[in-house]
């Protein structure tokens, strides 16, 4: 099965439409499964005491995703044949995004609010859990917010029966939440804990924007889920802060480990049907020449 690569275009899309609809034909073309955008107010993200001393934070408002975009990008994506996915970061927004997307994504920053976490599993929708800072014991405590809200995120035999298998309702995804994250910083080995812990799917949300990372998370850790942030043309509003892949790149890399997988195989060692016709150009054991006997006295 292919790793499932969501593009994440946080506040890059600069508030326009049509930039907006270049993310996702963009994201389409390279193989992504899904885009991913984000739906904040800085007035419910951050609170008044942060707001009224730091201009840095209140300027983010030309970062917010207009709701008049939701049903023009659901229908794009829809065009394109690729998932529409969002994190919300406020509780009316699961309802603004319900009729639009194909799963939420809860942010690290916010795998403590219960109320959103509940609020998400309410409607029945695929969750995605992203756990940067957290620790085993809050990833816990906020798969039982969702389960006990919603018992259809809870684990069962579809779940479990194969580790490389991405099954919704619920997927985690380890993250380090630092922009960007240097390799020796990423812990990628945290994955197989997090899998043994909690037995749900767990994939990798990429802010290290390193090829050997992207491997690594898949051919070591079995990651099925990479989620990676994504810009342009360097325009982006984001950026700067050094977390953003390119087209250009992240085509070679899903290429590239989708290609690796591919070249698995099954669990045996027969001749393939590519090497059957140079199987009677192996040198024959009575004189150590190429090819068989038999193929040389018909050769023409």
């Amino acid at each position: 099965m292919d790793v499932l690569f969501i593009s994440e275009v946080s506040s890059n899309h600069n508030r326009d439409l049509d930039r907006c609809f270049q993310f996702i034909d963009q994201s389409s073309r390279i193989g992504c499964y899904a885009i991913k955008f984000q739906l904040f107010r800085i007035n419910e993200l951050f609170s008044p005491q942060i707001l009224n001393k730091s201009k840095k934070h209140r300027e983010r408002e030309k970062w917010e995703l207009p709701l008049e975009f939701l049903p023009r990008l659901a229908e794009r994506c829809k065009e394109k044949n690729i998932k529409f996915a969002c994190t919300p970061f406020y509780l009316k927004a699961v309802e603004q995004l319900y009729p639009y997307i194909d799963f939420y994504k809860i942010s690290s920053y916010e795998l403590l609010w219960d109320d959103l976490l509940r609020k998400c599993a309410e409607t029945d929708k695929p969750i995605i859990l992203s756990t940067g800072m957290a620790n085993l014991d809050e990833i816990n405590h906020a798969i039982n917010v969702i389960i006990k809200t919603n018992s259809n995120y809870a684990l069962n035999n579809a779940l479990t029966e194969k580790r490389n298998k991405i099954q919704f309702p619920l997927s985690i995804l380890h993250c380090i939440s630092k922009y960007p994250a240097l390799p020796e910083e990423c812990n990628l080995a945290a994955i197989e804990t997090i899998y043994k812990e909690f037995g749900y799917p767990v994939g990798w949300s990429d802010h290290s924007v390193d090829s050997g990372v992207i491997y690594r998370v898949v051919h070591r850790w079995k990651a099925k889920i990479i989620e990676f942030h994504l810009d342009l043309d360097e325009k982006g509003y984001e950026f700067n802060l050094g977390h953003c892949w390119n087209p250009g790149t992240m085509e070679t890399i899903i290429k590239n480990v989708n290609n690796g997988i591919k070249a698995d195989g099954e669990n045996f060692k027969e001749p393939h049907e590519c090497e059957l016709e140079e199987r009677n150009w192996r040198a024959d054991p009575s004189d150590g020449l190429r090819p068989l006997k038999g193929l040389r006295t018909n050769y023409t």
